[in-house]
Order: structure tokens, then C-alpha cells, then sequence
């Protein structure tokens, strides 16, 4: 389980050290900063796929996702005093991102290039720092594997700290380069870890939507980020999965139904039938809301458990009356995987909240920096450059 979350320098996150637990719920008010948190999670995730500089670029590049606000806020200016302007610089141009759970550490830095100019690709961002520790805060003697620049180093079996590259390119991490069973094993397994995280916020429910037709199916544990195998993840659940779990979920939110997966010449299709009907509707009939619910439904109970779901606003196209048992589900899903809940929907959050295990953040902003109330703000130190 993650227990700390930390973020620097991305868009409205200026510096932020967050304890997470085993539900963590983000809310607040449209603008307040949620989306970011998010996207910092997700783009934490891309760097254990090699993704991170291309995800940055796909956000604008390295200078649209900074924080756009001054270094620092001096007293005149949080008073209104004086209006918010630019200072000398101190420090470097820096996005951060890290984590700790209760095994390891990861941080990594990306800056501005040092050859800006020289380059078409001058404005990639590139790597300048990681670090992978033991325990909850980076120290010298906890140490596993840094990269400083170019250069990676690992610490082996006989307790020394020995250099395994000396030129990895500025867009490359450590976490896909470095890890190795023999003198990188420590980073195979956080990047295992990492790239086992899941993110649900495309789930598409529109009349196009590729849940809504009939799909060759094959065995699925793990629903895919758009929910176009929803009929085959539904079935891998009946067949190896907690099938009971799935049909209390389904009755919870729809009193007296029941789904089950049709399959002709391989092609699989999910059946809904419903209290009252005289027949089973096809997913195609089904409403946006049904479908999601269904869809989020498949994505909790997944057969093989995520270290790390993230779900970004699943109550959308959801009615009111179906947050509840959502949220049912969602604490359900938290006793085998850790769960993490961006969302506005008063009535999810309001039962969330009082779940055992569920640590809340009421996000706002002052000043164009998102500001977050925690009671312990855990120890955290950034890798140097």
C-alpha cells in the first residue's frame, strides 16, 4: 500500500506531502486542483512504462505543466498587501514526483534541458535525479539505486554503491533501464509494482461506446482502460472471481436483476435482465448509467487485484441513486487493494468518508496553488541533483 504521495512544481500542486490510506478521497470544488492530482498520479505510473516525457508532451511540454505562480509567496502577498509577482529565482527549474510505500521509496526530477537551443528537441524535458529507497524517507543510508545525470547507481550484495550506466540518455529513467535481477532487483520489482497501478477515467458509456457490442472474447482479469471487453471481464469474474460478489453488486444497485454473457461464434455480449421485463436487454439498450455502473462494477472486482486503482470521477452519468451502493463497492473492492477516489458527487463522497480506512482531502486553492489540509504531513526528502 502507498503511504505517502508527494508532488512539486506540477501545474497547481506547488509542494504538496500527502499520507494516504487504504481509500484516500479527493474532493473539492471545480478548478480547486483534483485533475492535477490525478494526472500527477497517472504520470508518476507512465515513467515505470517509459512514457513520462511523452506524456508531458502530450500535456503541452515541460513549461505547461509547471507551477505558472511565483517561486515562493511572501507574507505581503498572501495578505493582499501587494499583488502576486515574480521574485529572483533561487532554485532550479524543477517537476517532482514520488511515492513510499511500506516496502520502497521512488522520486524522479525533470528540469529543463542544459542544451536549450541546440536542439529541435530542445524542449523535452529531461531526468535529472531519481532515487529508489528503503523505508519511508530518503537518506544516504537508505539508498538503493540513484541517477544523477547520465549516471545510475545501484547499491549491490556486498553493500557497495556501483555504477551500471554511465550514459543513459536524459530521456530515459532508471526504473526502465537499471532494473535487473542480479544488481537491480529492488527496481524490478517497484517497477512490477508500478505498472500494475490501474487508472479508470475513460470508461466510455456514449451509443459507440465498444462495450455496447458484441467483442471476440478471451479470458480477462484486468478490464481495459476504455471497457471495450466488459462482456469477457464479466464472465472471466463468473468463471474465477468472486461471483457472488458480483451479483450482490449488481442486485445493491439494481434490486432484482442479474447479468449474464451470451456468446455466438466467440463473440461475447452482455445480457441484462431486469425486474419486470419479459426479456434480457442487450448492453446496446442499456443507459449510460447502467453501463457505467456495470463497467465499474467489473474494473473493483477484478480477479486479479491492482496494487493501485485510481478512479477520476466515476460517478459521471451515474444517478444519484446509484452512489451508494457504488460506494458499497468501492469499500469492497479497498479490502483487497489499495483505492484512490477523485470525485464532486456530494452523496459518494459523504458515504466514503465513513468507511473505515478512508482518509479524505477537501482541496481549495489561494492564490492559484492548491492548498490541502492534512493533520500529518509525513517526513519526505527529494533525491539531489
Amino acid at each position: 500500500m502507498i503511504l505517502t504521495l508527494a508532488v512539486s512544481g506540477y501545474r497547481s500542486l506547488r509542494d504538496i506531502v500527502l499520507p494516504l490510506d487504504r481509500i484516500t478521497l479527493v474532493t473539492g470544488a471545480n478548478g480547486s486542483g483534483k485533475s492535477s492530482l490525478y494526472r500527477s498520479i497517472r504520470l508518476l505510473a507512465e515513467v515505470s512504462q517509459g512514457q513520462a516525457i511523452a506524456s508531458l508532451a502530450a500535456e503541452g511540454g515541460l513549461n505547461s505543466t509547471l507551477w505558472a505562480g511565483p517561486e515562493a509567496f511572501s507574507r505581503a502577498m498572501k495578505q493582499g498587501e501587494v499583488p502576486v509577482q515574480g521574485t529572483v529565482r533561487k532554485g532550479v527549474v524543477s517537476l517532482k514526483l514520488g511515492f513510499a510505500d511500506e516496502d520502497y521509496g521512488y522520486a524522479i526530477d525533470l528540469g529543463l534541458p542544459a542544451d536549450a537551443g541546440r536542439s529541435l528537441f530542445s524542449m523535452d524535458p529531461e531526468i535529472k535525479a531519481e532515487a529508489l529507497w528503503a523505508g519511508e524517507a530518503l537518506s544516504r543510508s537508505n539508498e538503493i539505486a540513484a541517477r544523477n545525470g547520465p549516471t545510475v547507481r545501484v547499491l549491490n550484495a556486498q553493500g557497495q554503491r556501483i555504477p551500471v550506466f554511465q550514459n543513459l540518455a536524459r530521456f530515459d529513467s532508471m526504473m526502465t533501464h537499471a532494473a535487473d535481477p542480479k544488481d537491480g532487483l529492488e527496481l524490478l520489482v517497484m517497477r512490477e509494482r508500478m505498472r500494475a497501478w490501474r487508472f479508470y477515467d475513460h470508461l466510455r458509456t456514449d451509443r459507440d461506446a465498444p462495450a455496447r457490442f458484441p467483442k471476440i472474447g478471451t479470458r480477462t482479469p484486468v478490464l481495459s482502460g476504455d471497457g471495450g471487453d466488459l462482456a469477457a471481464a464479466l464472465q472471466t469474474i463468473l468463471e474465477i472471481g468472486d461471483e457472488r460478489a458480483l451479483e450482490e453488486a449488481v442486485d445493491d444497485a439494481f434490486p432484482g436483476a442479474s447479468v449474464r454473457i451470451s456468446v455466438n461464434d466467440g463473440y461475447f455480449e452482455l445480457l441484462m435482465q431486469q425486474k419486470g421485463l419479459l426479456r434480457e436487454l442487450r448492453a446496446s439498450e442499456l443507459s449510460d448509467g447502467t453501463l457505467r455502473y456495470l463497467l465499474l462494477t467489473a474494473a473493483l472486482l477484478s480477479p486479479r487485484p491492482a496494487p493501485l486503482v485510481v478512479l477520476n470521477e466515476p460517478e459521471t452519468s451515474l444517478h444519484p441513486a446509484l452512489l451508494e451502493p457504488l460506494a458499497r463497492l468501492i469499500a469492497r473492492a479497498a479490502e483487497k487493494t489499495q483505492v484512490i477516489v477523485v470525485s464532486h458527487a456530494e452523496e459518494l463522497v459523504s458515504v466514503l468518508s465513513s468507511e473505515r480506512g478512508c482518509m479524505r482531502y477537501d482541496l481549495r486553492k489561494e492564490l492559484g496553488e492548491t492548498v490541502v489540509d492534512s493533520a500529518d504531513t509525513p517526513r519526505w526528502n527529494w533525491p539531489k541533483r
